[in-house]
């Protein structure tokens, strides 16, 4: 028999801060946390709008000599894994007291690029520096199951320690591969999420060559992210971290957990037709996965968190897949890209993405795109929330996209608190 899948703990680190409450009102009210990101490294400088967790200090957040084996995005992960643990009702030490059965619990974690400033630094020591010897932790800080084995052996998380790399669908899928052990009776609870730090030099650099960055300087960055507008221009790089605490319904109830919200269903589907551009069948056919999984018609959807990341053709290709999906409903089905405001997090995407649609639907409020003055053509057809929120709808049931490179496609669906009790 099905589980049911509760939500009963946030964590995040972000520019804004790691108070979930105050950052999901700056999204809402449209704030932007993109900002020229510009450095004096030459020849390598970087200069272009980014998104930085500058006032994070791993140190004061995780401890200096935890902080001190990680990488920065494993540093990130950890520090947003304690928050939703905490957020949760539960302690660090709780795997020591015997409270519960640890071996129940279980990490699904994912990252696009892992320890890639690890990586570099010690290319870097080679090539640049011409040493001959690198950091004993080289491979410990860079291997990409980092993240999810650090949370697991800090808190003692005995079930399955998964680590998902799916480009920019990693976080989504793990935290629906997390959701199925729940569902099907393999853990009792998962600690899921996503983190990336992306901001390497050599990463940006290929990405650039990519031609899918957004323009801008120190006067336009914070409106360089335009999903679904006409004069977008691709896409902002983002650094940061989000985590769910999902957990079998019943054994919330019976600790009196707050149930945040319930994660009622998830579909995965390969496009299989192109490394680099989207395919929209392939995005309807993990919508309709996973309406199937939480028993939700595509008319209960009241609101839907889209990929958006202002890409030329990314952006044209969900709203098709939208349109196809949900036919005539689709003109007055809300929808709003919050990449706008908080940037591309690249493997965690899908995880701050979730976290914000939970808020959504938790305080009935639906949070803008951003920036949307004209909205293209080729992007017509929807309800597209632009500059707006929209607030008191009653909204019940909404889905969570993301789509990637190699044609990876995850959706989430997600009840409100007061459609799943």
């Amino acid at each position: 028999m099905k589980r049911r899948v509760a939500i009963t703990g946030l964590g995040l680190v972000s520019p804004f801060g790691g108070d979930t409450a105050d950052f999901f009102a700056r999204i809402v009210r449209g704030e932007s946390c993109v900002r020229h990101y510009a450095t004096d490294d030459k020849p390598r400088a970087l200069s272009l709008p980014a998104v930085r967790c500058t006032d994070f200090d791993p140190d004061a957040a995780l401890g200096k000599p935890l902080a001190g084996t990680m990488d920065r995005f494993s540093q990130l992960g950890m520090a947003a894994a304690f928050t939703a643990w905490a957020h949760a009702g539960f302690a660090r030490d709780d795997s020591k007291a015997g409270r519960y059965d640890f071996d129940a619990f279980g990490v699904s974690w994912g990252t696009a690029l892992g320890g890639t400033l690890a990586y570099e630094r010690g290319y870097r020591d080679l090539w640049q520096h011409g040493r001959e010897r690198l950091s004993p932790l080289a491979v410990v800080l860079g291997m990409n199951n980092a993240a999810s084995a650090h949370i697991a052996m800090q808190l003692g998380l005995g079930n399955s320690c998964l680590s998902y790399t799916v480009a920019c669908a990693s976080a989504a899928a793990a935290i629906g591969e997390g959701y199925r052990r729940i569902r099907d009776g393999e853990a009792t609870l998962m600690l899921t999420g996503g983190c990336d730090a992306p901001l390497a030099y050599g990463v940006v650099r290929a990405w650039e060559n990519l031609r899918v960055l957004a323009p801008g300087n120190a006067e336009t960055a914070y409106r360089a992210c335009r999903p679904f507008s006409a004069d977008r221009a691709g896409l902002v790089l983002g650094e940061g971290a989000a985590a769910l605490v999902l957990e079998e319904w019943e054994h919330a109830v019976a600790r009196g957990a707050t149930i945040l919200g319930e994660l009622a269903g998830y579909g995965a589907t390969c496009d299989h037709s192109h490394l680099v551009k989207p395919d929209a069948a392939g995005q309807v056919r993990a919508m309709r996965l996973a309406l199937a999984d939480a028993g939700l018609a595509p008319d209960e959807i009241d609101y839907i968190n889209a990929h958006g990341t202002a890409t030329r053709e990314g952006d044209p290709t969900e709203i098709a897949a939208l349109k196809t999906l949900f036919g005539e409903r689709a003109a007055t089905l809300p929808v709003s890209a919050t990449k706008s405001t908080h940037g591309h997090l690249m493997g965690a995407a899908g995880a701050i993405e979730a976290l914000v649609t939970v808020l959504a639907l938790q305080y009935d409020t639906l949070p803008p795109t951003a920036h949307l003055d004209a909205i293209d053509a080729d992007c017509q057809g929807v309800r597209h929330l632009a500059g707006e929120a929209l607030a008191g709808t009653g909204a019940r049931a909404a889905l969570s996209n993301s789509f990637a490179f190699g044609g990876s496609n995850a959706v989430l669906a997600f009840r409100s608190p007061r459609a799943c009790r």
